[in-house]
């Protein structure tokens, strides 16, 4: 099997694909699993300190000699900390989300990591791109966890005509027909949370892999427009509390409060109900556990077939 573009020249992998760097979902087990199948694995560092960090990269080494990255949110106090482990232990690639890492893009070209920062609109793309990153990554609001405003489909080709960089499409992406939809779009490849979330290798709680092959077409809902950070997470007894809290008025501190340790509390506890299960519109198209090989293969295939579909159609 083959899928190539650029992007893989770049990164030195087989295929075009990365697995999002999810917080308490995306460690060294899931990302290695995906690097060893010739994609992109992504630790997720989420609001873990730089030990943590370290010690997954350290983990990933140990089990597979193919490149893999890792995800850092910049809101996290030990961003600066952690972007110095990435530079010490020389991480192949860096993603970046809820933030600017303008200040980290020099120290990180001359370590030799490769960044490819998350964006939403148009003009942050054209400011990142002239900082000197490797690439974007356009993710849509239809994806999992905190989104923009705009969806794959209209974000992927406006980012990839303001921008001299490879782009990578997220948000909505679940099998080949939508790799290759991002592929027509102008995407030099693809990233996918949501589907990972039930890779067999992937150490979430059981019982949220159980929720999201459950989930139908509308079982996503988002919270937090009100508070200037909205979320897109699997519809349960936690997101129906916030947005009642939202359309009352409910000072912005206590809803906050109401979502401090969630995320940990379904992905690590199994809380399905009153932990946040971060999540996105694909969350319908679920429907097995299996292993990330598998998905990869399944991606790649599917990618191949619908492209053959389309030279049949011109």
């Amino acid at each position: 099997m083959s899928l190539y573009t650029p992007l893989c020249d770049l990164l030195g992998i087989e295929y075009p694909i990365f697995q999002g760097g999810m917080a308490w979902v995306s460690d060294a087990a899931l990302a290695a699993a995906v690097s060893r199948a010739g994609a992109l694995g992504i630790i997720g560092s989420g609001s873990a300190d730089p030990q943590w960090v370290a010690r997954e990269i350290r983990k990933v080494r140990e089990l597979t000699d193919r490149p893999f990255g890792v995800n850092v949110m910049l809101m996290n106090p030990h961003a600066a900390e952690i972007m110095a482990v990435i530079r010490e232990l020389k991480v192949p690639v860096v993603t970046t989300g809820a933030g600017n890492p303008g200040k980290y893009v020099a120290g990180l070209k001359e370590a030799g990591v490769r960044i490819f920062p998350v964006v939403s609109a148009v003009a942050p793309a054209r400011r990142l791109a002239r900082s000197g990153v490797d690439g974007l990554i356009a993710e849509g609001m239809e994806s999992g966890g905190h989104i923009g405003e705009l969806g794959t489909l209209p974000l992927v080709p406006q980012v990839v005509d303001a921008v001299n960089v490879p782009v990578v499409a997220a948000g909505g992406i679940f099998d080949g027909r939508g790799v290759a939809a991002a592929l027509v779009l102008g995407a030099a490849g693809v990233q996918l949370g949501t589907r990972f979330m039930t890779a067999l290798e992937c150490t979430i709680h059981p019982r949220v892999k159980e929720a999201l092959v459950r989930a139908s077409d509308r079982d996503t809902a988002v919270t937090g427009r009100s508070l200037g950070h909205p979320v897109r997470a699997l519809y349960n007894r936690l997101t129906r509390r916030f947005a009642e809290m939202e359309a009352a008025g409910v000072p912005k501190e206590e809803i906050e409060e109401l979502g401090r340790g969630r995320l940990r509390a379904a992905m690590v506890e199994g809380d399905v109900e009153n932990g946040t299960i971060c999540a996105g519109q694909v969350a319908g198209m679920v429907e097995k556990i299996q292993p990330a090989a598998e998905i990869i293969a399944e991606l790649v295939s599917g990618t191949q077939e619908r492209i053959r579909r389309l030279e049949g159609v011109v």
